[in-house]
């Protein structure tokens, strides 16, 4: 039986930290604030800024939601965007995605400000991460993933790690993440050849393809660590969701594993808040 990775320790230990912090700002007269920008009301978007409007207001932030309409067209867009990074009070942004099809996502992202980019939305932002500029932030997945990592003290040094995705929100900043930690990186895909043998070579191994229960038995061996990064909807079982690795089949297999739901999803919403504090502190030296 392999000991339950889960996310509610994790992010505990990671509010007392941030409550502490935001007392310090508070005792300077600053209260670190979150923008949330929103087009339209998808449930997922939905759910999510709940999530991030209660772990602001449990560790003594502020969060404040900008909704527009599906149907705003792009100059307008723009703006209101501009005006959201202007304000002064406002720390980090946080803005949904995809938008919809209509308005240019690329040039929109790149207008919020990357010192107050806390989910990694823009060019310049991304570019910090991957020079290891350290005023920058990762976006909230892969970070969620090394805080639970560094949680449960598993080891990253010179330990070989699989990355199954490419992604920009997850695999390829993850991959950067683990670098610094000194780890040796595999990055590998849906298309990589022999991907259960790549997968079985590696002592911790994340899994982040969007495919559910895509990873098998046989991709793994026992002594690993396992991080599933993915949220799907279960083909199993209707309404609910499970993530890339097949939790059923990997868990009397492996060391450590974290669950979904109730893993590293869990701790997104932390993250978030823990760069908006961040940021805030660095906007305020």
């Amino acid at each position: 039986m392999a000991e339950i990775l889960k996310a509610k320790p994790v992010a505990d230990a990671m509010k007392d930290e941030m409550i502490r912090r935001v007392e310090a700002l508070k005792a300077k007269g600053i209260i670190p604030k979150l923008a949330i920008i929103r087009v339209g009301a998808r449930p997922d978007d939905l759910y999510y800024e709940g999530g991030a409007k209660k772990t602001c207001a449990s560790v003594g932030m502020e969060c404040q939601v900008f909704e527009f309409p599906e149907n705003i067209e792009q100059e307008a867009f723009e703006k209101a965007v501009i005006e959201v990074g202007a304000k002064k009070d406002v720390n980090g942004i946080l803005m949904f995605s995809p938008l919809p099809k209509h308005l240019n996502e690329r040039k929109i992202r790149n207008l919020i400000p990357v010192e107050k980019d806390v989910d990694c939305l823009t060019t310049s932002g991304a570019a910090k991460v991957f020079t290891d500029d350290p005023t920058g932030f990762p976006p909230c997945t892969p970070s969620a993933c090394m805080e639970m990592l560094r949680f449960y003290n598993i080891p990253i040094k010179g330990k070989r790690c699989v990355v199954v995705g490419r992604s920009l929100v997850v695999g390829k900043p993850l991959a950067m993440l683990l670098l610094r930690e000194n780890g040796t990186v595999t990055i590998c895909h849906s298309r990589t050849e022999n991907l259960p043998e790549v997968c079985k070579e590696g002592e911790i191994v994340i899994a982040a393809v969007g495919k559910a229960k895509m990873l098998k038995a046989n991709y793994f061996k026992a002594g690993q660590t396992v991080i599933d990064v993915g949220i799907n909807p279960d083909p199993d079982n209707p309404g609910k969701y499970c993530g890339d690795v097949d939790f059923a089949e990997v868990e009397p297999i492996v060391a450590k594993i974290s669950p979904v739901p109730g893993g590293v999803g869990s701790i997104t919403t932390s993250v978030l808040c823990k760069h908006t504090i961040m940021a805030c502190e660095m906007q305020n030296q």
